[in-house]
């Protein structure tokens, strides 16, 4: 039920997500809504609302993002960076949440989902200085102000911001800049997106 269901949110939007790709997102939302009875890792309780508030909101960012290495900060349960990365296999993905609950979560999600691409990490985002990234993502992080200051460190020469946000159009504090301010169509989400990237 909750596969024929993703298939049809899929379809009212431009993505091309393989019947493979399909089933790890399903496995995903499966785990997500088993290890959320003990661990409390998201306010969504319902599989198939998850599909649209966490899956499809993850995955329409998907055609915005451009280089090859990303860290989602602030990761959470894995959102957005778990969705964009069963569809981006090409792509690498660094997690970062300052919860160990959630990286343990996230280990055990790329345990059984067989993720080579993602990469866990307990820390907090302005102590993370292993590497630099084409992207980074946050999605319900902080505020943009916030995730700006406190990650500024982390993309490199030619990369972005790529912030997640609702109908709230934060202040960009000096030395950045808005590149794109792209209104976002999430199959029936009754509430607007906007997919923001800043340099």
């Amino acid at each position: 039920m909750l596969k024929k269901k993703l298939i049809n949110l899929i379809d009212q939007t431009d993505l091309s997500i393989t019947s493979q790709q399909i089933d790890l997102l399903i496995h995903y939302v499966e785990m997500l809504n088993k290890w959320n009875k003990a661990y409390n890792l998201t306010a969504v309780r319902d599989p198939s609302e998850m599909l649209i508030k966490h899956i499809m909101d993850s995955l329409v960012v998907s055609p915005y993002l451009v280089g090859n290495t990303f860290i989602d900060v602030g990761t959470g349960p894995g959102l957005p960076g778990i969705p964009l990365a069963i569809i981006n296999p090409d792509k690498q993905f660094d997690l970062v949440d300052s919860l160990g609950k959630r990286i343990r979560f996230l280990k055990q999600v790329q345990f059984e989902l067989k993720l080579t691409n993602i990469q866990p990490m307990q820390s907090r985002i302005e102590e993370y200085n292993e590497k630099k990234f084409d992207g980074v993502i946050s999605r319900a992080f902080a505020s943009l102000q916030d995730m700006l200051t406190w990650c500024k460190h982390l993309p490199n020469q030619q990369g972005s911001f790529y912030a997640l946000k609702g109908s709230d159009l934060d202040v960009i504090p000096e030395g950045f800049t808005l590149k794109q301010n792209i209104k976002l169509t999430i199959p029936e989400l009754n509430a607007e997106r906007r997919l923001m990237i800043i340099q």
